[in-house]
C-alpha cells in the first residue's frame, strides 16, 4: 500500500530562499522558515518552540568558534596585515595572479586532502592574505586596478579556495561525505570500502586542478590584454617625460 508524501514542510526551504534573495537578517530568516516547516508538519507549537530551543541550546558555543577567529584577523587586519602581503608579492618579479592562485590551489587541495580543511577559508585566508598578495601581483605588474578588473580578481581568489577545498577534501577518508557515500551504498547492497571510495576521489581531483589551473592561466592573459596597454601607455609617457626633462636639463645648461 502506498503512502501519500506530505511536501508542504518544503515551504521551510522556499522561506530561506525567498528571506536571503530580501537580505532580511539571517537569523531570523532561519527561525521563520522553522516555524513554517513544523506547522506544515502538523507539529504542534509547544513541540516547535522546545525543538529550536534544544537545537539553540546545542549550538550555544557556535557563535563563540566562529567570532573568535575573525576578532583575531580583524586585529591582524588592523596593524597591517593585508599591507604587508600586498608588499611582500610586490618584491617578487615573477609573480603573477594565476601563478599565485595556482600554487594556493595545490596547497588547498593538499592539506583538504589529509583533513586540515581550516587552514584555508574566505575569511581567515582569502579576504586578509590571498585577496591582497592577488591585487598586489597585479598591480606590480599593471599598477592601479579599474574596479571591475579588480572585482575579477578577488572572485577568482574565492573560487580557487572553494575548488581547492570541494575536490581535495573528497580525498579525506574521514570525510563526512565519503561516510554518507558508504552508507548510501551499503543501503543498496553495495558494499564498498570508504578507502576505496576516497582513492577514487584523487583523479577527480586532478582533473579539478588541471582544469581550474587552465582558467587562471587564461586569467593572466586575460589581464595582460585588459591592462597591457595600460601599462605600455604609462611606461611611454614615463620616457616622454625622462625626455622632456633631459632636453631641459641641457637648455639650462646651455
Amino acid at each position: 500500500m502506498e503512502h501519500a508524501v506530505n511536501l508542504w514542510p518544503l515551504l521551510g526551504v522556499g522561506v530561506i530562499i525567498l528571506g536571503f534573495v530580501l537580505r532580511f537578517n539571517p537569523m531570523m530568516v532561519v527561525a521563520i522558515a522553522a516555524i513554517v516547516t513544523g506547522l506544515a508538519a502538523s507539529m504542534p507549537v509547544v513541540q516547535i518552540l522546545s525543538a529550536i530551543g534544544t537545537a539553540f541550546v546545542k549550538a550555544r558555543n557556535l557563535p563563540l568558534i566562529i567570532l573568535l577567529p575573525l576578532a583575531v584577523i580583524g586585529l591582524l587586519e588592523r596593524h597591517g596585515l593585508r599591507e604587508h602581503a600586498q608588499a611582500w608579492i610586490s618584491r617578487i618579479a615573477s609573480a603573477t595572479v594565476g601563478r599565485l592562485l595556482i600554487v594556493y590551489l595545490g596547497v588547498r587541495e593538499l592539506t583538504a586532502a589529509v583533513g586540515l580543511t581550516s587552514l584555508g577559508g574566505h575569511p581567515q585566508m582569502v579576504r586578509p592574505l590571498l585577496a591582497p598578495m592577488a591585487e598586489g601581483a597585479a598591480e606590480n605588474r599593471f599598477g592601479a586596478l579599474p574596479e571591475p578588473v579588480r572585482q575579477r580578481v578577488l572572485a577568482f581568489c574565492a573560487a580557487t579556495d572553494n575548488v581547492g577545498l570541494f575536490f581535495g577534501e573528497d580525498i579525506f577518508v574521514a570525510f563526512g561525505a565519503i561516510a554518507l557515500m558508504h552508507t548510501f551504498l551499503l543501503s543498496s547492497n553495495i558494499d564498498v570500502e570508504p578507502l576505496h571510495i576516497a582513492v577514487w576521489g584523487i583523479p577527480t581531483a586532478v582533473c579539478a586542478f588541471l582544469i581550474h589551473s587552465v582558467r587562471l592561466r587564461r586569467l593572466d592573459g586575460w589581464l595582460e590584454r585588459e591592462l597591457g596597454g595600460q601599462r605600455a601607455a604609462a611606461a611611454a609617457a614615463g620616457g616622454n617625460g625622462n625626455g622632456s626633462a633631459a632636453k631641459h636639463t641641457a637648455k639650462s645648461g646651455e
